[in-house]
């Protein structure tokens, strides 16, 4: 059984996307949030179990997800799972900032924690949810749960804010570019959906070229970029604008960001 403490935007688009994948069966979780409003949604949508008694969840889950803000009352979430839950059961945290030393603080020593910083890629099945485990936690008790809303990696707690500024944030420099590259067609002169296509396809496609050959992207540049041509002279103009570094600049203010906000 799964119980979620906290059913916002992100634990639905967990549950939407463990039941797509059937990695978890709507008969097996449960959900309470604050909200009578988000929890009839969630009833309604997924037909799971929520508006649920929190103490009789808790004693029949083996994953216990906290999926509340940082900013709500966490040592009373830590409590109803210290009275409630039972010792073997596994506490999952999507609570930003929060770190696995706080969590321990709030629910005991000797419980199984495992801190996820969920991808925002969960209907897709692609893209890194980056995962913590405390020295009571084993990868074989979560993995298969974490599977079901995209891939997971396993990293050192010091490394998670860099990996929400870099690998979490991901997309949004993805999209961005996208959206920059479909408008440089369409300055150009092509209409806007013939190079909204070509910008999807372009990117896609060099994606799949890269783990196809192996290769590191500046060898397939090399091969794309003739003597004088219009490949060398594009990116001649690119490497003029500072992308590289402004790309840069963006992931080290999101890293930054994200350590600001586990100290608020």
């Amino acid at each position: 059984m799964i119980h979620f403490i906290g059913g916002g935007q992100m634990a639905e688009a967990i549950i939407r996307a463990v039941l797509a994948n059937k990695t978890a069966r709507k008969e097996e979780i449960t959900v309470a949030d604050i909200s009578e409003q988000r929890n009839t949604y969630l009833t309604k949508n997924y037909q799971v179990s929520a508006n649920v008694e929190q103490s009789a969840a808790l004693k029949q889950a083996d994953i216990i997800v906290i999926g509340v803000r940082p900013q709500d009352d966490l040592a009373s979430v830590g409590t109803l799972i210290c009275e409630h839950s039972r010792k073997e059961a596994v506490v999952v945290s999507i609570v930003a900032g929060v770190t696995i030393e706080k969590l321990t603080n709030f629910i005991g020593e000797d419980r199984a924690i495992a801190r996820v910083i969920p991808n925002t890629l969960t209907d897709t099945g692609l893209g890194y949810s980056g995962v913590s485990l405390n020295k009571y936690a084993r990868e074989e008790q979560v993995d298969r749960f974490l599977s079901g809303f995209g891939k997971v990696m396993y990293v050192e707690e010091r490394l998670i804010d860099i990996f929400t500024g870099f690998g979490v944030a991901g997309p949004n420099y993805v999209y961005y570019f996208i959206e920059s590259f479909a408008d440089a067609g369409v300055l150009a002169g092509l209409p806007r959906q013939q190079s909204w296509e070509i910008a999807l396809e372009n990117v896609q496609g060099a994606v799949e070229m890269l783990r196809q050959t192996g290769k590191h992207p500046r060898q397939l540049l090399d091969i794309n970029n003739s003597a004088g041509g219009v490949g060398i002279n594009a990116l001649h103009e690119l490497n003029n604008s500072d992308f590289a570094a402004g790309l840069q600049r963006s992931v080290l203010k999101a890293v930054k960001r994200t350590t600001e906000l586990g100290q608020e």
